[in-house]
């Protein structure tokens, strides 16, 4: 779903997407159309994540990395480099992207690796109360699904809503316009998985090579 929007970064904080954006594809000498034309993403959505207004799906910051011909994780923690996984690897809570809204009241720890994006992604969903996080329609077929752990958490889907408790999960299309907020007066704590269809992959662009 497309998410709050990343912050300013700070010592353990979610990483500034846009501005890193916004120099990649001034490097390389791109305007927001021909990057929008590539990506197959709005405009108006490149301006605005450019500007940390918005932020889209992992799935879409990778169709944005594809045609920048970089990886996502050049995205998500610059300067890193990829290192031989173990069979068992583990990943410290630290080092877990975290996606953070403007208002500071809904937050998403990105816990689906990277390889999977735009396939499968999974979230833990923290919304404050009064927090909504507001997401225009994904992908044809894209579906999301909800499991609360702790609080109360509204479910609107179009014209349908359901509100969650403890314990509760939905299920419900993601190409439309959809919402999740917290009518409670308590912190509210959720598993969000964003499924896409793997047919629409194909038309997606790639990495280039060298």
């Amino acid at each position: 779903m497309t998410q709050a929007p990343f912050n300013t970064p700070l010592s353990d904080g979610p990483p500034a997407v846009g501005s890193r954006l916004q120099e990649v594809r001034k490097a390389q000498k791109f305007s927001l159309d021909e990057l929008s034309r590539r990506a197959g993403v709005s405009k108006s959505m490149l301006s605005e994540v450019e500007r940390n207004q918005a932020n889209p799906t992992v799935a879409v910051l990778w169709r944005l990395s594809s045609a920048l011909g970089i990886e996502l994780t050049d995205l998500l923690a610059p300067g890193q480099t990829a290192k031989a996984s173990p069979m068992v690897e583990r990943v410290a809570a630290h080092a877990i992207p975290v996606t953070a809204s403007i208002d500071g009241k809904c937050s998403l720890r990105i816990l689906g690796p990277i390889a999977l994006a735009g396939q499968v992604e999974w979230y833990e969903l923290t919304v404050e109360p009064g927090g909504v996080l507001a997401s225009e329609a994904h992908d044809a077929g894209a579906r999301e699904h909800l499991s609360v752990l702790s609080g109360v958490l509204c479910v609107q889907a179009a014209d349908s809503d359901q509100t969650l408790k403890a314990g509760d999960s939905a299920r419900y299309p993601a190409d439309v316009q959809h919402s999740i907020r917290n009518p409670g007066k308590t912190l509210a704590k959720a598993v969000l998985v964003v499924e896409h269809l793997t047919d629409a992959l194909a038309t997606r662009p790639h990495h280039r090579q060298g």
